[in-house]
């Protein structure tokens, strides 16, 4: 049976949904289909006993995205180094306010700026650990303040290099290290030097939070926002072309234009010949306790590479909703390849972070994403086309910057492009956008 719509999208993610959304808005026809059983992709949430559990969780540096507000950690974040933690950076106005005196707050003026670097410089007692403090802040501001196409324009290099040029390597590997691990899924350095101080950028500008209600409220709005019937899920592409979709079990699409908005892979099967992008994998815990740990929204960076743990949060501190009334949820990331005894070295590690025992925690979860976050290693380019053909589009965070912000980007470019050869004229945006 042939199905018919102007456009077929290959994918139920942030990127497919976003395309779509914008399509419809022109007055086209659109079809998404999607594999899995639910939408979101790595950015679904599972709802378990009443928590709600993100698969995978990004951090995010803004307000709000596709109009869900965030829900921000404490200022700055605790760093645990040989057995101790530091809290590297100091409270700060709230989102949008302008002016800040913390690490991990948002610069919107040089003089903000000098402020956050006098607040660094004086915060911590001990002298070295102040002028480790004053020389980050220092390389804050200058990324804070400057555009964005000017560090595009850098010598590229891994980031490992670049930042070991210029700050010490105590810095780089004990803070910087774990705090790109969590930014960007890459616990060794390897990602472009230039993404690298992109993601470094938005850090100094913004404040890190999380999707309120799980990143799966995201994706959800977005798919509410399109006319009813236009997202299938569970059905599966096996082949795609220009004018036509193929489906394992539900026959055979026609359109005038198909777009594949999937992981990076999965495009690269589809489309043969499309080049197939590195991934770094993560693996994610979600815990409850009788009590918690800590009231503090803090999110927790551990230093050692060796150790299991790459960052964790009582999420139910940052964002209450993820958890039923009264119950605490704690979410921990492991970078890499995960050990096989994974849960039992990451409650003990958990143990040692939190200065508490961890025999009583009950384990919720355990999601294993061996293509959690695109490995951007040099040379990196934020705007990889997405046009292959006239009527052959492909988008995601992997024509992009890697991040959920950047496959908004890419379902911009691919609306504005695929609009553009079919002689539509675009309509305003309105309503679901990016922040």
């Amino acid at each position: 049976m042939l199905n018919n719509a102007d456009v077929v999208v290959v994918g139920a993610g942030i990127a497919g949904l976003a395309t779509a959304h914008q399509l419809t808005a022109a007055g086209l026809s659109v079809t998404v289909l999607e594999a899995a059983p639910q939408v979101g992709g790595r950015m679904a949430t599972d709802t378990v006993d009443g928590f709600r559990l993100d698969r995978v969780g990004p951090l995010f540096t803004a307000p709000q995205v596709a109009g869900v507000p965030l829900r921000p950690f404490a200022p700055g974040v605790l760093v645990h180094s040989d057995g101790r933690c530091a809290r590297w950076g100091a409270p700060h106005t709230p989102w949008g306010t302008g002016g800040v005196r913390g690490l991990g707050g948002g610069v919107r003026s040089l003089g903000g700026a000098r402020g956050m670097a006098r607040a660094l410089a004086g915060a911590p007692r001990n002298p070295a650990v102040s002028l480790d403090q004053a020389r980050l802040g220092a390389s804050l501001v200058r990324l804070a303040t400057t555009p964005a196409q000017r560090i595009l324009a850098r010598t590229e290099r891994s980031a490992q290099e670049a930042l070991s040029a210029r700050l010490p390597a105590r810095t780089v590997q004990g803070v910087l290290r774990p705090l790109l691990a969590a930014l960007l899924g890459d616990p060794d350095l390897s990602t472009s030097s230039r993404r690298a101080d992109l993601a470094l950028r938005s850090f100094a500008r913004g404040r890190l939070g999380v999707p309120e209600g799980g990143s799966g409220a995201l994706v959800a709005r977005l798919a509410a926002a399109l006319p009813p019937g236009t997202v299938r899920t569970g059905v599966r592409v096996t082949d795609a072309s220009i004018s036509r979709v193929t489906t394992a079990e539900h026959g055979v699409f026609g359109c005038r234009a198909v777009v594949v908005a999937t992981d990076g892979r999965t495009a690269a099967e589809l489309l043969p010949g499309l080049r197939v992008p590195e991934y770094h994998a993560a693996t994610v815990l979600h815990h409850t306790a009788p009590a918690a740990p800590t009231a503090d929204p803090v999110l927790i960076l551990e230093s050692d590479p060796g150790g299991p743990v790459a960052h964790t949060a009582v999420m139910s501190a940052v964002d209450p909703s993820r958890a039923p009334d009264g119950r605490v949820l704690i979410t921990s990331t492991v970078l890499g390849t995960p050990p096989d005894d994974t849960e039992r070295r990451v409650r003990k590690h958990l143990a040692t972070l939190y200065g508490v025992s961890t025999d009583d925690w009950e384990l919720l979860a355990l999601r294993h994403t061996p293509h959690a976050h695109p490995a951007l290693r040099p040379p990196f380019d934020p705007e990889r086309p997405v046009r292959l053909l006239a009527g052959l589009y492909v988008c995601g965070g992997h024509r992009g910057t890697g991040t959920p912000f950047g496959a908004l980007t890419t379902a911009r470019r691919t609306a504005t492009a695929l609009l553009a050869d079919l002689g539509v004229r675009r309509a305003p945006e309105q309503g679901v956008k990016a922040a």
